[in-house]
């Protein structure tokens, strides 16, 4: 069972904990991405320590590899990876569509390939849950229909009919489970998507299809209509979304959580996320700055690394500077998180994303 309190509101941003098998997450809330059950280039606890209590993982990679039946002998997931707090795990719809099968989606399920052996795995929803279940994941997310941007009206509005026959036999089986939209961004499909979902009834209410290439002000309309349409007591989740300011937005609009590899993919190409905008570390003009990636920041990589040494380290090809980068990036998304609520608290969020926004050039 998941429980979901809401502390205190600030307009449509607001402050709560959720608690699902004896474990528990504030919000606003970021997940980092840990695709196969593992953030790139750091430890799990290492993000421990840093204070987050939530990721996500993919069910169809960890289906692929190393396997349910490996995790099952492993412990569970939480064991296997050695993650005692709240795990997410993603249907892999998303993945398994974009992989080249949507000639086989059909009312019954998905139809895809492994990538391991080229087998073709016929997944319906139920299966899908049950899997999610089987790997020991706190909370589940139904198998939905994500068409790309853009899309016809035709394949949106069979990607809302899919979807919703499918959360229907998603929540039939019985789990902790969070239902996802569809519907891109057309305001009609949008709201029938969320009503049909809502009627269904779900532990939590995710945006599904945005932040694939939409313009902002469109997606930004989503979640007004999500908004307006999913219950005030439960979470709400847009999946995806990473960019800083794109989440302030988002958090005005009543969203709690979100999940994306962007502080950690960035990281890896070496963009560094700071209060003043995103650092290119590999830039030249670095190899004589001395101070910190972000002055504003006390993570571990800033407190005891200077730019000119990460920059060497990349220019270099050397490892360690893809992980500092990513301890930093990872830092920054958890304060920010940190910093919203604190601004919740206080009845002052509004004032504090427009100084954030203004500063993040």
């Amino acid at each position: 069972m998941i429980n979901f309190d809401i502390k205190e509101e600030d307009g449509r941003a607001r402050n709560g904990c959720i608690e699902v098998n004896g474990k528990k997450a504030l919000t606003p809330l970021f997940m980092p991405v840990a695709t196969r059950g593992s953030l790139r280039t750091l430890s799990n606890e290492e993000a421990i320590e840093m204070g987050y209590e939530a990721i996500i993982a993919n069910a169809y990679h960890l289906l692929m590899k190393p396997g349910l039946e490996v995790i099952k002998k492993g412990g569970g997931i939480h064991r296997y990876i050695n993650w005692p707090s709240i795990i997410f795990t993603d249907s892999g719809g998303f993945q398994m569509i974009r992989a080249g099968f949507d000639q086989d989606i059909s009312l019954e399920g998905v139809n895809f390939k492994s990538e391991t052996d080229g087998k073709v795995i016929k997944m319906t929803p139920e299966e899908n849950i049950n899997l999610q279940k089987d790997l020991g994941a706190d909370i589940s997310m139904c198998l939905d229909f994500c068409p790309p941007h853009p899309a016809d009206k035709d394949t949106l509005q069979r990607s809302v009919d899919i979807t919703s026959l499918w959360a229907q036999r998603c929540k039939d089986v019985g789990h902790n489970t969070f239902c996802i939209s569809q519907g891109g961004i057309d305001d009609q499909l949008r709201a029938r998507s969320c009503r049909e979902l809502v009627e269904i009834g779900f532990d939590g209410y995710a945006i599904g299809g945005l932040s694939i290439g939409e313009p902002k002000k469109e997606m930004y309309r989503m979640l007004d209509i999500a908004d307006e349409v999913y219950p005030k007591d439960k979470p709400r989740y847009i999946m995806g979304l990473g960019s800083p300011v794109d989440i302030l937005e988002s958090v005005s609009r009543g969203i709690d959580i979100f999940d994306s590899a962007y502080p950690t993919r960035n990281a890896r190409h070496g963009t560094i996320l700071t209060s003043q905008g995103r650092l290119s570390i590999e830039n030249g003009s670095l190899k004589d700055d001395h101070g910190p990636l972000d002055g504003s920041c006390r993570c571990p990589a800033c407190e005891n690394y200077s730019r000119s040494y990460i920059n060497h380290l990349f220019r270099s090809n050397e490892l360690s500077g893809l992980r500092l980068a990513t301890i930093h990036n990872l830092s920054f998304m958890y304060r920010l998180m940190e910093d919203s609520r604190t601004a919740i608290k206080e009845g002052r969020f509004e004032s504090y994303k427009e100084s954030f926004v203004n500063d993040y050039k």
